[in-house]
């Protein structure tokens, strides 16, 4: 299934329906009087969050929504029927925006989690609405309210607990590989992965967590260089991020700023997450190298540095303890 985490569709809610002017004409009734019913209400247009979903891909194919339109009345006082309302599912994690793309109307962040969106036009007035003491006879009606319209964008923002963020090629792909189930593409050439792949950690029985890879950035990638940053957002929602550089690389300390810098200057919180700093392919240094440049990047940010090796598994499981950790806190500061 292709992989798709932008859409834009037009979304109409439904008009409500006519009430209309009928008056009662029975045989054993010497005084008739109006009997016309109000119009149904149009149908509301609901976003549903499903946790079974995992792109928008069909939103590609089917762009234009529609409610449909309330009943009109009928005379003997009968109500139109209401139209229900139509669901539009996606998965979790989509946000609805308005059409310049930066006014937020819905975030679906919760598992069966529903948003009315547009709401249906209320029904007209029949004529016995109308009936007074003066007014006995109204030949009054009215139509139903139209239903609210307007272009929307879809954007999918993966929930993931962890995320990995680093250059290309500094071994992501093979770190999913290796500590889920998950199948990412992987080759010896830059920008392998063209869309974020999420895979399940399980450290034990009552003990798991949600990895998530995207593609790698490179210097300039908030202006647009290499694939961009438009993937960036599907790590906003992480607890925390694990930084992974390719030890074998040479220059670590400018592989780490570059990445640093990209987040500063995509914003939206990325920069203040909780980073963890990985320093991977320990099989391709001696270890003198290795411990110099564990020692370079601890200098330089301040943090403890993980020394590992996706291919060889050394020092994974430390890291993952390490992520489970900061997930875990980041729990339990959300729950209080």
């Amino acid at each position: 299934m292709k992989f798709l985490d932008q859409a834009k569709i037009y979304l109409r809610s439904g008009d409500g329906g006519d009430g209309v002017t009928a008056f009662r004409r029975e045989k054993y009734i010497e005084f008739g009087g109006p009997d016309g019913g109000d119009g149904g209400k149009g149908g509301d247009i609901v976003f549903q969050a499903e946790a079974n979903l995992n792109t928008l891909i069909d939103f590609r194919y089917t762009q234009h929504f529609r409610a449909k339109k309330g009943g009109n009345g009928a005379g003997s006082d009968k109500t139109g029927a209401g139209s229900p309302a139509l669901v539009i599912k996606v998965p979790l994690g989509t946000q609805v925006l308005d059409d310049d793309q930066e006014t937020l109307l819905a975030d679906l962040d919760q598992p069966g989690k529903r948003v009315t969106l547009l709401r249906g036009g209320d029904g007209g007035f029949g004529n016995a609405h109308f009936k007074s003491s003066t007014n006995r006879a109204p030949r009054k009606s009215t139509r139903g309210w139209p239903g609210e319209e307007r272009w929307v964008w879809l954007r999918l923002k993966l929930i993931a607990d962890a995320g990995l963020v680093g250059l290309p090629n500094a071994g992501k792909s093979t770190f999913l590989s290796v500590v889920s189930a998950a199948k990412p593409r992987i080759a010896d050439y830059p920008f392998t992965t063209l869309h974020p792949q999420l895979g399940v950690v399980r450290l034990s029985a009552s003990e798991e967590f949600v990895l998530a890879d995207i593609p790698g950035l490179i210097e300039g990638a908030h202006e647009g260089a290499g694939l961009g940053d438009r993937f960036l957002g599907h790590v906003e929602r992480c607890a925390v991020l694990l930084h992974l550089i390719d030890g074998a690389a040479g220059d670590v300390v400018k592989a780490w700023r570059t990445i640093r810098d990209e987040l500063d200057s995509y914003g939206h919180g990325l920069a203040e997450k909780p980073e963890i700093i990985g320093l991977n392919k320990s099989d391709a240094m001696t270890p003198r190298e290795a411990s110099a440049r564990v020692a370079a990047l601890r200098k330089a940010s301040g943090r403890p540095v993980h020394l590992l090796s996706g291919a060889t598994r050394q020092g994974v499981p430390e890291v993952l303890r390490a992520l489970q950790t900061a997930i875990n806190t980041a729990r339990q500061e959300h729950a209080a």
